[in-house]
């Protein structure tokens, strides 16, 4: 009675405050980053990874006048031939005057050029950039400091059980400095809920620390990373831990290849390197990258000391989680060069990695038969491509000491001002494996695929565009779940329709692919179709948002679920207020609907949800003054079909659970 109570009362709470308030507003780049995020797990993922870089870029925008193409290469969402076009555009007319100058340069599409607004800014043109002095580096530079909190109104099993080493509470503490593009240097600790504070292997308190200095466009040297970092080179076939390519995320980079390093400003214990980087230029057109890294890895180990799985959840809660951390050490040297000129790229990399426990995998399971194995492992590839203001093609082709190839290739064409068509095609050896890479793929791996995807944009009037793909994959050997050769088909539409403050989305995603039945005697067809309708409305002060969502499944046996949901947002000035409420009912966790919910600064959250039950929300946040910040969300899920959630050591004995999360930042 009390959970119908509670549930009344919001909904009559939230109803009144959609008349006046709702959530504090998106960022209008969170709300494309969700558009953009095709509803599966490896999307979402690539989201989250790109959220780090938008937030750092927010916060300290490009100088468009001035800007290099290095510069336009870290905003991820620009193609090549927009980072083209925008460079020919300011020489050219000797720098923009506004941002409404955008709208003159041919590629950019209206969705692109509102973006862009948030992430740089019209400065002076054709003064010289110069590495600042250290003394102003020192007096100017911005200092923030940031503390993140999460309280849980429940117990988990394994914190009544004291299976769970440490307190449920999770939080994290970020300190930054910063001056402009030029430098960049933190410190962060995080520690997730159950997990050991100033006890066991965490002495030191966190769980988790990351730490980086980062300096651009010193002289000759382009970027130098030290401490924690993330790299990417070419199109990923040999070394990405940077953000990946998600099949929507493509489209809307139009296969771009590209180099970078950046700080990891991540709380993941996973994918980053630790040492040094640096990109050198050594001549017109042509720059040299050298890397080294050396970092602790968590692994499964087998009776004799050797690596059987490499562990990436970062979890570190009970005795045998806290067993695997940092038992194998990760060494990785390697280097690239980069040349361009005349609308040509050509590139070569190389990347040695050798673990100090030799990797040995249970290759008797038919999906790890060409898993890599042993201590150290070669990889080496060329990248290569032509990029004009219609046409850019990108390629990388990469071997490696396992006796496999992989390659991928991609032609991009700005065919009008309102089209632009992608073409990809990859191929990944069944024998090929790079512990570091991370590119376009179907299965989620560099290895056992071969495929072709078409998708292009179209704004098809001053108001409608449209986003599409369909993409084929052929896995030629058994995969995870599927024990023989099988193939997938996946297809996704999103049509967007904006006028005078209004934005309705329209979205439907159907992919085919094969599992193994329910006797593992044959192929089983999947089909899993998912749908969104949303239709929402935004003035200076406030906004509203109402949402549904669709899934269906038939694997094993037919699964349907929904989802309705609405959110608002208004802004006091000082204080924002927020609020959002959605319904859901689905059949079990294979018709399970994602749902994208604002969060505290540098927290990307698209929960999925399954089951019968409402997810209810409150989200505030106050800037105090122009060097304090306090934001505070309050959200529940209350589970009409259950009376406890989830299993094992994660299961809350009750039908709903309700987090409080809080978060301070002072800059100074």
């Amino acid at each position: 009675m009390m959970r119908y109570l509670r549930t009344t009362t919001f909904i009559l709470f939230l109803f009144l405050s959609c008349a006046t308030v709702a959530a504090q507003g998106q960022r209008p780049w969170e709300t494309l980053l969700e558009e953009l995020t095709a509803q599966d797990d490896n999307d979402i993922a690539v989201a989250s990874d790109m959220y780090d870089i938008l937030i750092d870029l927010e916060e300290n925008p490009i100088n468009i006048n001035t800007a290099t193409r290095d510069d336009l290469g870290r905003i991820p969402f620009l193609s090549a031939q927009q980072i083209e076009d925008i460079e020919a555009y300011v020489y050219q007319y000797k720098g923009m005057k506004s941002v409404g100058e955008l709208s003159m340069i041919e590629s950019l599409d209206p969705t692109r050029r509102y973006l862009l607004t948030y992430f740089i800014y019209i400065g002076d043109y054709g003064a010289k950039e110069h590495f600042p002095h250290l003394a102003d580096i020192v007096r100017h530079g911005r200092n923030e400091l940031t503390a993140t909190g999460n309280i849980p109104f429940y117990d988990r099993e394994g914190d009544k059980t004291g299976k769970y080493r440490g307190p449920k509470y999770r939080h994290g503490i970020r300190y930054e400095f910063t001056y402009g593009k030029y430098v960049q240097a933190g410190i962060l600790g995080a520690q997730d809920a159950g997990e050991p504070f100033f006890a066991d292997k965490n002495g030191m308190g966190y769980d988790h620390y990351a730490y980086y200095l980062v300096v651009r466009g010193l002289g000759r040297l382009k970027t130098m990373a030290v401490g924690q970092y993330k790299l990417r080179m070419g199109m990923g076939l040999v070394v990405n831990n940077d953000f990946g390519f998600g099949k929507m995320m493509t489209l809307s980079s139009l296969g771009r290849s590209t180099n970078s390093i950046r700080a990891n400003t991540s709380r993941s214990a996973a994918k980053y390197m630790q040492g040094a980087a640096a990109t050198v230029s050594v001549g017109k057109g042509l720059d040299a990258t050298a890397f080294v890294s050396y970092r602790p890895i968590d692994a499964t180990l087998d009776t004799l000391g050797n690596i059987r799985t490499i562990v990436t959840s970062g979890y570190h809660r009970t005795t045998t989680e806290l067993r695997k951390k940092n038992n194998a050490h990760e060494t990785t040297v390697g280097g690239n060069i980069h040349w361009e000129g005349g609308g040509f790229h050509l590139g070569a990399t190389a990347v040695y990695t050798r673990f100090d426990r030799s990797l040995k995998p249970d290759t008797q399971r038919l999906y790890r038969r060409y898993a890599p194995m042993g201590n150290g492992f070669v990889n080496a590839s060329v990248d290569y491509g032509y990029i004009n203001h219609r046409i850019a093609v990108n390629g990388e082709t990469a071997v490696g000491n396992s006796h496999g190839i992989a390659t991928i290739n991609s032609i991009s064409f700005v065919a009008t001002r309102t089209l632009s068509l992608l073409a990809m095609q990859r191929f990944y050896s069944k024998r090929y494996s790079s512990l570091l890479a991370s590119s376009f793929s179907d299965g989620g791996h560099i290895q056992n695929e071969s495929g072709i995807y078409i998708g292009g944009y179209w704004q098809a009037t001053r108001h409608l565009s449209l986003l599409f793909y369909t993409d084929y994959a052929y896995f030629a050997q058994a995969r995870y779940q599927v024990s023989a050769a099988s193939h997938s088909w996946d297809n996704n539409i999103t049509a967007t329709w904006t006028t005078k403050g209004w934005t309705v989305v329209g979205r439907y995603h159907l992919k085919m692919s094969q599992k193994d039945n329910a006797d593992h005697t044959a192929l089983a067809d999947v089909t899993t179709q998912r749908g969104r309708l949303s239709v929402g409305y935004a003035t200076k002060r406030w906004n509203a948002k109402v949402q549904g969502d669709m899934a269906y499944s038939n694997y094993k046996k037919r699964s349907t679920g929904y989802m309705g949901s609405a959110t608002g947002a208004y802004d006091f000035g000082v204080v924002r207020l927020a609020a959002t409420f959605g319904y859901f009912r689905t059949d079990d966790y294979a018709s399970r609907i994602y749902s994208y919910e604002r969060g505290p600064l540098y927290s990307f959250s698209f929960p999925s949800y399954y089951g019968r039950g409402i997810r209810y929300a409150v989200f505030a946040r106050a800037d105090i003054s122009k060097a304090l910040m306090v934001i505070a969300k309050v959200g529940t899920t209350d589970y009409f079909d259950r009376n406890h959630i989830s299993t094992g050591q994660q299961m809350i004995a009750a039908s709903s659970q309700t987090d409080m999360e809080l978060q301070l930042r002072w800059k100074f």
